[in-house]
Parts: structure tokens; C-alpha cells; sequence
């Protein structure tokens, strides 16, 4: 009877385990797709235009008149952390490809006022766009390397059962979360003081847009509170995840 008793005991403490170890690996999964996909998304805004030439942060267009016939002068301008690009309305770029001419990849580009006044009558906007970029260019790369980070004792915990690898997890999702809602919102501002600067030019037909990597990086955002938010249940237990 005492032998049945430890043999049934043992099979609940190997079950139990088991079952503790198999819901671990599941949670490490799903906060380990949230943080990969952040990454990702991180990583391509870091290395937008000109190096990614589909990605881009900012973009002006200069529309002409219909009477006006089309010419290679350039009339839309993409930015991106490390360079922009010109392009014209026989060569625009599409969803993958930029086939105007491009200035860098290179660190801290400058812009000459003269081509933002030709497609803008902006010039001062030149000096607006370059203090954004230079915080961006640091940020970008840093919201990126933390959410590279985090992944790490997510992965590791698949391996290790122990609460280590999810406490460092999570105090690295709370920096990753902050970093990316702090470059989520340098980009807005970017493009909103832009675009304000340019209300009141009723002379000029020219319209300013966000461009796809302002979308990628909100995606990415929204991805590490959700990895922060499965974290934190993971160590304290809530929602049936327990230690």
C-alpha cells in the first residue's frame, strides 16, 4: 500500500511538471512572437530609406498644375533615417521599390534648403527635419536592440524552468515598451510640426503625409506592451498563468 502511495505520488509530481513545463513553453511562445515581430518591425524602420528604400518616415508632394506638362524635375521627397530621396512624376516610387536619386545611406545627412524650398517653399523645414532625424537616428536602432534583447530570457526560458529568465524578461519589456512609445511618438511629431508649418501656405500646393514606417513602428509598440502586459502576468500568477 505505502509502494502504490509514492508510485501515485511520483506520477502526480511527473504530471505536474510536465504540464507546468508545456504551459511555459506555450507562454514563452506567444510573448516570444510579440517580441520578434517588434524586432522586426524595428529593425526595418532603422534601416529605412535609403537602405530599405520601401520604408520611409515622412513624405512631401508637390502637385503641379494640370496644364502643366510632366517633367523629371523632382516633386515628391521621401525621408528616412539615413537619407532621403527625390523623385518625379515620371519616375514615381512604388510600394517596393525608389527609383529617384537618393542621398546617403549615411550618418547625420544634411539637406539642402534649396530642395526643400523647390517642392515645398519651405526652406526652414530643412532644419525642423534634420533635428528629428539625428533623435531618431539613436532611437530607431536602440527601441530594436531592446526588444532584441527581451527575446532573449523569453527563448532561454523555454530551456531553464525558473523565474530568473521572466524578472529580467520583464524589466527589459517595461524599457523596450517606454523606448518604443517615446520613438512612436518623436516620429508623430515629426510629421505634425511639419504639416503645421505648412497649414497656413495657401501659395503652395503641397501635401505632407506619414509615411509607412511612422505605421510599422505604432505596430511594433503596440506588440511590446502586449509582450509587458503577458510578462507580468507570467510572474505574478494573473489570468491562470502561474510561476
Amino acid at each position: 500500500m505505502a509502494s502504490w502511495r509514492r508510485h501515485g505520488r511520483l506520477d502526480d509530481y511527473e504530471y505536474y511538471h510536465r504540464h507546468h513545463r508545456h504551459r511555459n513553453r506555450r507562454h514563452a511562445t506567444v510573448t516570444g512572437f510579440c517580441l520578434i515581430a517588434a524586432f522586426v518591425l524595428f529593425l526595418f524602420v532603422a534601416l529605412s530609406l535609403p537602405i530599405m528604400k520601401s520604408v520611409y518616415l515622412l513624405q512631401f508632394n508637390g502637385r503641379t498644375a494640370s496644364n502643366v506638362p510632366a517633367t523629371s524635375v523632382g516633386t515628391e521627397l521621401r525621408f528616412g533615417v539615413w537619407g532621403f530621396c527625390v523623385t518625379s512624376v515620371l519616375n514615381k516610387p512604388t510600394l517596393f521599390t525608389n527609383t529617384g536619386r537618393c542621398l546617403g545611406p549615411q550618418l547625420g545627412y544634411t539637406i539642402d534648403p534649396e530642395i526643400i524650398r523647390a517642392v515645398t517653399n519651405e526652406p526652414d523645414l530643412a532644419n525642423l527635419i534634420l533635428k528629428s532625424i539625428t533623435v531618431l537616428l539613436v532611437l530607431h536602432p536602440i527601441a530594436a536592440g531592446l526588444a532584441f534583447l527581451t527575446l532573449l530570457p523569453v527563448i532561454a526560458s523555454c530551456c531553464v524552468f525558473h523565474a530568473a529568465p521572466w524578472n529580467f524578461s520583464l524589466v527589459l519589456s517595461v524599457a523596450t515598451a517606454i523606448v518604443s512609445s517615446i520613438v512612436f511618438a518623436a516620429d508623430l511629431a515629426l510629421v505634425i510640426v511639419a504639416r503645421h508649418k505648412l497649414k497656413n501656405d495657401s501659395a503652395f500646393n503641397v501635401t505632407l503625409s506619414f509615411g509607412n514606417g511612422v505605421w510599422m513602428v505604432l505596430v511594433g509598440m503596440l506588440f511590446t506592451w502586449v509582450a509587458m502586459i503577458l510578462l507580468s502576468a507570467r510572474i505574478c500568477g494573473c489570468c491562470g498563468l502561474g510561476r
